[in-house]
């Protein structure tokens, strides 16, 4: 291994997190790791074009069935000699098959305080929604790593965010972002990378 983990984002969307971890490499808060390719499911996402502006190579690999989806994926990391992934408003469930694989070398970001509005159904906007059905007064966003349980990895880190009277799931989607998923997301990454180099 070089003395940099080579990084694989999947996205599926805006890709904003993956918008954090570039800031954050080109600012060297993650400097154990480089982000070698970006994976999105969706052609057309923007997150491709944050890559492309960023010189990041990025390839397209559309859902057909779940092991030809995660063959395709699995070529192309070992193409591109990936040490660690990180799932970036990733919106497909990844099988044992493909997780056990990687063991403690898949990150997710989750808009919740796990073990709270987690798993199966719980993304997006209905992870905010239920938070303020629900009326906690504290929520937040938590990185762990990924295995065959949706928000069923060992957690590697969290970060509070308050809740304010008037909050819409919209405004508090936003706030947990700025404030908890693109602070811990990047942190997560460079501690996971720098504990990969220190062991190889």
């Amino acid at each position: 291994m070089s003395n940099k983990c080579k990084i694989a984002v999947l996205v599926s969307g805006g890709g904003t997190n993956l918008q954090a971890l570039i800031d954050a490499q080109q600012n060297g808060i993650i400097k154990s790791g480089n982000i070698e390719l970006v994976i999105s499911n969706k052609e057309g996402a923007y997150a491709l074009e944050r890559a492309a502006k960023a010189d990041i190579k990025t390839a397209v690999v559309k859902k057909t069935t779940q092991e030809e989806f995660e063959a395709r994926i699995i070529a192309l990391l070992e193409e591109n000699e990936i040490d660690v992934i990180v799932l970036a408003g990733f919106m497909c469930i990844l099988s044992e098959n493909f997780t056990s694989r990687y063991p403690k070398r898949i990150l997710n970001v989750h808009p919740s305080l796990i073990p709270s509005f987690c798993g199966a159904g719980f993304y997006g906007l209905h992870v905010h929604e239920a938070a303020l059905g629900y009326g906690v007064k504290v929520t937040g966003a938590t990185v762990h790593f990924v295995n065959e349980i949706p928000d069923g990895g060992e957690i590697i880190m969290q970060k509070a965010v308050y809740i304010e009277d008037g909050d819409t799931p919209e405004v508090l989607q936003k706030r947990v972002m700025e404030e908890a998923e693109w602070k811990i997301l990047p942190a997560s990454v460079e501690k996971v990378c720098k504990d990969i180099l220190s062991e190889a």
